[in-house]
């Protein structure tokens, strides 16, 4: 201590000690000195009263900014302990590099300060894995901001974790720092990257019911394998390990195992240093069943008895812990559905080692009945107030229900104008009363296209279209189309409004004009121009019936001199040629009970179609259509999918089926097969002849490709099988020698195919690619190993 004057407050000299090891010693080095201030010594319990407060050092900020954070007036009495209280709140404004307080003898209590460096900028160096803009976002230290030695240490610490979760365990940061003038300094983070460290094996000790493979499948982190180039599971990453232990231990509890344990996991560096070992040790325990199983309620009004018939759980069945929660869900929905809202169910476990069963009982504590008392629309930037309210199912003032609210949500989900939909409930205005806070996220529903582009269906093609599904922010959809490739050439007008009139009734109009060329499946051309209207109505909140009118003028146009060649050809195209116009009523009941609108796991949808055409004009049948659909999932990315359908049409006043009106099924409705590949066929022209019935059955499961979804591929395996056929009389018979033609053949045999789909969102739309492997056809089918195209559903 340097000998002064007069009197020093002598605890003040261990506060600036303390101030100053806050210090970066690579700042404090390149510090201009500063004197230190002329002070009197004196006993620690002196007290001496303050005459004014000098500031001295300051470059960048004002003495008043100093003097404001100081908790010392000129006249107040100060000891040590009111100069270190002072030195430590000038301390901790991180303005400072060194702070000094010193009382003089006149009274005069001097504040030498050393102001911190300001950044002037920050650069990385060594780095290649991860880019420059990915470590700004991460570090908290900016150009212009002040310098402080703590912040660029926690940055440090930032970057290497961003390292070590990239699968870089090894990476090192040195920060450097570089003195400019004006107190100012750059800051360089120089990167040593280190290699990749993978996983070279995970082996596991003590699992008997099940392989280590069976394990490994479970865990998040993966082995490094060559033909993992898209994903960094395969890099070490102990958070990662920490997920993995839980999605184990999730396993074993879903397969009965409730004593299960990990006694330990440990990592193991390889002496080269480019990879971890991890190693597993288990304790399976026995297998357990569920003993008995309860539900508890604090009074009648919700039964006891009634909540355990719903449970998903039975005694004796397998012990599985996602079934508490399911059943955890099921508890609440049913509360929630009887207007409780906010109730606490709490399930609680006995285990009976000596006969391997689990007794539980759910703990139901019930609280008020809940009306809504306000809904809170938030997120819509372009849909209207009113579009969203019209699809809650609940309104302010009903009582809380919860399936309500849950149906409300997929209402949202399948309008397709957001990107999420969240519903939440909060405490209200009472303990009786709650607020409903529906939470959207707009996404673009508009789209404008002008493009090209190749297809195995259309070879080349070129559109223009306008679509937009939430016209206005009103929820009406308009489409306005243009399309031309070699195979078809279309114009198309749509207008939808959905609630028309204001109630719950979707309606419509439509507007087309196409032409098919269809010369290279059949020798025919076929035209159709035309307009409808059409309407449908919700019968319940699952199930809905749709009723329509169409008039069209159809046209069959066959090349010029084919109807002079063979008998054969002539019976089953050339009476067919010319305009017919078709006048028709329809209705379509769709149901669907599956558990998500846009991406089902569970349940099953079915449709019904029938148009009868005879309501005036030239063409008179009744057509038949029938599908369905069954989803099971055994997780979000394995889902098995049973899908069926069938249809008949059938002439009615002596009309037969022309061509243009029967059934095609090939490409995209049955892979395998080309487009019109299969069914009826002219042997002489091998034009494809339809069918005027069809059962196709399609079981697809999909698959887990392991591409970051951000990637858009979706991997399918799938089956198909049917057939088609069963022309009219009139088409199988010569009509020059008035017996069975023996060149056209109608067999409705049994096709079958499996193989691959792959669909991709790619930036220039949806694709979709189909391999093949036929299994049963005719000899006359035309087949296809492999088909691309554009897909309208994902």
């Amino acid at each position: 201590m340097n000998k002064a004057r007069g009197r020093i407050l002598g605890p003040s000299v261990l506060a600036l000690a303390v101030a100053a090891g806050l210090v970066g010693p690579a700042l404090a080095q390149q510090a201009p000195a500063q004197a230190d201030p002329q002070v009197t010594v004196a006993p620690a319990d002196d007290r001496a009263q303050v005459n004014r407060i000098l500031v001295r050092g300051n470059q960048r900020i004002d003495a008043t900014t100093v003097l404001s954070y100081l908790p010392i007036q000129p006249g107040d009495m100060i000891d040590a302990v009111t100069i270190d209280l002072a030195v430590r709140t000038l301390s901790r404004t991180n303005l400072f590099a060194n702070v000094q307080l010193g009382l003089q003898p006149n009274g005069d209590l001097v504040v030498e300060i050393v102001e911190n460096p300001i950044i002037n900028q920050v650069t990385f160096e060594g780095n290649k894995a991860l880019t420059e803009k990915k470590l700004r976002d991460e570090v908290t230290i900016r150009p212009r901001g002040i310098y402080t030695r703590a912040r660029v240490q926690e940055d440090v610490g930032k970057i290497v974790e961003l390292y070590r979760l990239s699968g870089r365990i090894s990476a090192t940061v040195t920060p450097k720092l570089v003195q400019l003038e004006q107190n100012r300094v750059d800051i360089v983070f120089e990167i040593d990257e280190g290699p990749e460290t993978g996983v070279a094996a995970i082996t596991f000790l003590g699992n008997e019911a099940f392989s280590d493979n069976d394990l490994r499948e479970v865990m998040v982190t993966k082995q490094s394998q060559f033909w993992r180039l898209f994903s960094s599971n395969d890099n070490f990453d102990p958070n990662r390990i920490d997920y993995d232990r839980e999605q184990l231990r999730k396993f074993y509890l879903n397969r009965g195992y409730y004593d299960f344990r990990i006694l330990s996991s440990i990592a193991e560096l390889k002496p080269d240093n480019q990879a971890f070992g991890i190693t597993f040790t288990v304790d399976e325990g026995d297998r357990y069943n569920f003993g008995e199983v309860k539900v508890v309620t604090e009074s009648d009004r919700l039964n006891g008895d009634f909540l355990t018939r719903l449970l998903p759980i039975r005694s004796g069945d397998l012990y599985e812990s996602d079934r508490i929660e399911r059943a955890v869900d099921t508890l609440t929905f049913a509360a929630g559905s009887a207007g409780y809202a906010f109730v606490e169910i709490n399930p609680t476990y006995r285990a009976n080692p000596e006969t391997d069963t689990v007794d539980v009982t759910f703990n139901v504590k019930e609280g008020q009945r809940v009306y809504i008392d306000r809904i809170n629309v938030v997120g819509n930037t372009r849909t209207l107030d009113s579009v969203i309210r019209r699809e809650l199912a609940v309104g302010e003032g009903d009582a809380f229900n919860r399936s309500l609210v849950e149906r409300s949500r997929n209402n949202l989900r399948g309008l397709g104008f957001f990107k999420d939909v969240k519903i939440e409930e909060t405490r209200g205005s009472a303990p009786d009363r709650s607020i409903v806070n529906v939470t959207v996220e707009e996404q673009p529903t508009g789209e404008l296209s002008v493009g090209a582009g190749f297809s195995s269906v259309d070879s080349f093609m070129l559109n223009l279209g306008i679509t937009e599904r939430n016209f206005r922010g009103r929820g009406q959809n308009f489409v306005a189309r243009a399309e031309w490739g070699s195979l078809r050439q279309q114009v198309d007008f749509r207008f939808t409004e959905p609630k028309f009139m204001g109630r719950d009734l979707r309606a419509g109009f439509d507007l087309f004009h196409t032409r098919y060329d269809l010369s290279e499946y059949s020798s025919y051309d076929w035209r159709s121009t035309g307009a409808g209207v059409r309407l449908t109505y919700p019968l319940n909140s699952y199930s809905a019936l749709s009723l329509r009118y169409f008039l069209k003028d159809d046209e069959v146009i066959i090349p010029a001199g084919y109807c002079t060649g063979s008998s054969g050809a002539y019976s089953t195209l050339c009476d067919q040629a010319g305009a017919y116009m078709n006048s028709a009523i329809g209705y379509t009941l769709n149901v669907n009970r599956a558990n998500d609108p846009v991406r089902p796991t569970r349940g099953w949808s079915g449709s019904i179609r029938q148009d009868f055409a005879g309501v005036g004009g030239d063409v008179n049948y009744i057509k038949t259509e029938m599908e369905g659909a069954w989803y099971y999932g055994f997780s979000p990315r394995w889902v098995v999918t049973l899908q069926g359908s069938a249809g008949y049409i059938s002439g009615w006043n002596g009309d037969p089926i022309r061509i243009n009106d029967r059934f095609f099924k090939g490409g995209n409705s049955f892979r395998g097969f080309e487009t019109a590949g299969m069914g009826a066929r002219d042997l002489t022209t091998t034009d494809a002849l339809g069918g005027n019935f069809y059962a196709i059955g399609t079981i697809e499961m999909t698959v887990p490709n392991y591409l970051p979804e951000e990637y858009g591929i979706k991997t399918s395996v799938f089956a198909d099988v049917g057939t088609i056929g069963m022309l009219d009389d009139r088409y199988m018979i010569d009509r020059t020698t008035g017996l069975p033609n023996p060149n056209i053949v109608d067999e409705l045999s049994l096709r079958a195919a499996a193989g691959l789909s792959i669909h991709w969102r790619s930036p220039m739309g949806p694709i979709r690619f189909d391999l093949s492997k036929v299994l049963s056809k005719e000899d006359y089918d035309k087949t296809e190993t492999f088909r691309f195209s554009t897909s309208t559903q994902f």
